[in-house]
């Protein structure tokens, strides 16, 4: 969980500038995809926006918009396919689609989510990570 975050998580007047602030990350992420100018930093930030997303669904805050998520997580590791076979960080098509959609429901999550609720899920979102990349690093023997 980031500083400003736990810190401010309590605060109601502290609510809509940092979830403003979450969302423009993101729309401005994905703009920059949308014109063909993505970049490694734009594509980490919109996949952790997705994945506080998912958590916020998991948490139960628009819990309906869990697969709307997931295919915009897919459309992420397509981004990610399309820059390593054409060198593009890019995003088009029914990819965008999906990634509007799941950030519209982010939208609505965080404007029904209290701090302490975005806190969790940033929380777990890391907490995923960490494991993910402990598990990358020391794979369990079959």
């Amino acid at each position: 969980m980031s500083p400003l975050l736990r810190a401010l998580t309590f605060s109601r007047a502290a609510h809509e500038p940092i979830t403003r602030a979450m969302l423009l990350q993101a729309y401005a992420s994905l703009d920059a995809f949308r014109r063909g100018q993505g970049s490694r930093e734009l594509f980490t930030t919109l996949g952790r926006q997705l994945l506080i997303a998912e958590e916020l669904s998991r948490i139960g805050h628009l819990p309906e918009a869990i697969d709307d998520i997931a295919e915009a997580q897919i459309a992420m590791t397509d981004i990610d396919s399309a820059k390593t076979a054409r060198g593009e960080w890019t995003v088009e098509g029914d990819n965008y689609a999906w990634l509007t959609i799941a950030l519209d429901a982010f939208d609505r999550q965080l404007a029904v989510a209290s701090l302490e609720d975005i806190a969790k899920a940033e929380a777990r979102m890391i907490e995923g990570l960490m494991r993910t990349e402990q598990e990358l690093a020391h794979p369990v023997a079959a």
